[in-house]
């Protein structure tokens, strides 16, 4: 449990994918091996950025398998098996730790909503089974796990902490009573971090730019925090992962292809990223040979 709670820096790693819309290891593994280069602690695996929600659960825990079975011994793999069906969620929990996982990631039920009672008792369910983040955000769940839900789960002996996206307040409050935080926010991330003494991040940005992500976290650097902000503005000018995705494309990183609904940033949006990637050095992205892309780069697979 505490090394997983010294993981400061955790990318919510990308899924790419082939030209037929299939999972592609080779390169997913190329992107891990960069992220371990990088010095990155851990991944989410089929997360929000990995599109666990686009994945079947037979390639959503294929793919936090083989991350075990190839990356477990480098970096923490915490696999995102939560749902808004419990029978669903303590399944798949079960089944990423049998195939090596070092922790989960579990979200509140989201669109078929339920009482506080109710998610209590789902948390407390997947509690059971292994080691767990929770992940809090409103944004996409419509119900905001305040401290009434999170303090009664944070006795039990497999809560790690909480994935916060409701800011540094909420964060800081959690951490002045032991309760550990990572920030789901890259842009509060640095401030989280060494000002409310967050454990970390959980990062959609170290994707892009890994080891200043990694330095983010390690030093206290306003200057860096302020350079890297319009960045991880434009990374979320669409829903996450749209952006991400249409970046690590235009450094080459992965093929050009969407599983739908994501449809890639528009041309205008491109030249706006295009532009903030050139202010970094190229050693410092993910990829090579940055460029806009034309609309018809890309496709678009269901």
């Amino acid at each position: 449990m505490q090394t997983i709670k010294n993981a400061s820096l955790i990318t919510a790693i990308k899924t790419p994918f082939n030209a037929k819309g299939d999972i592609d290891l080779d390169t997913y593994d190329k992107l891990v091996e960069r992220q371990i280069k990088a010095g990155v602690d851990g991944i989410i695996v089929g997360g929000t950025t990995g599109e666990g929600h686009l994945l079947s659960w037979e390639e959503h825990l294929m793919l936090i398998a083989h991350s075990a079975h190839k990356f477990g011994s480098d970096l923490l793999i915490v696999g995102n098996t939560g749902s808004n069906n419990t029978r669903e969620a303590i399944k798949a929990t079960e089944n990423g730790f049998a195939t090596g996982m070092d922790a989960a990631l579990q979200i509140n039920p989201y669109y078929g909503r339920t009482s506080e009672r109710g998610v209590i008792e789902h948390f407390k369910q997947v509690l059971n089974i292994g080691p767990a983040f929770i992940y809090n955000v409103p944004g996409r769940t419509g119900q905001d796990l305040t401290p009434n839900i999170i303090e009664p789960l944070a006795d039990l002996e497999n809560f790690v902490g909480v994935k916060e996206c409701a800011g540094n307040e909420r964060i800081a409050y959690y951490e002045q009573r032991g309760i550990a935080c990572w920030s789901g926010n890259d842009d509060e991330s640095h401030d989280g971090r060494h000002h409310v003494d967050s454990h970390g991040v959980i990062s959609v940005t170290s994707n892009i730019v890994p080891e200043l992500m990694r330095s983010l976290m390690d030093n206290k650097d306003d200057a860096l925090n302020e350079r890297l902000q319009p960045l991880m503005s434009w990374l979320f000018c669409e829903p996450n992962p749209i952006a991400i995705n249409t970046a690590l494309m235009m450094t080459n990183a992965v093929e050009k292809v969407f599983r739908l609904p994501y449809q890639a940033l528009t041309e205008v949006q491109r030249r706006e990223g295009l532009a903030l990637l050139k202010a970094f050095e190229s050693a410092d992205l993910v990829g090579e040979n940055l460029s806009l892309l034309s609309d018809s780069d890309f496709i678009y697979a269901s």
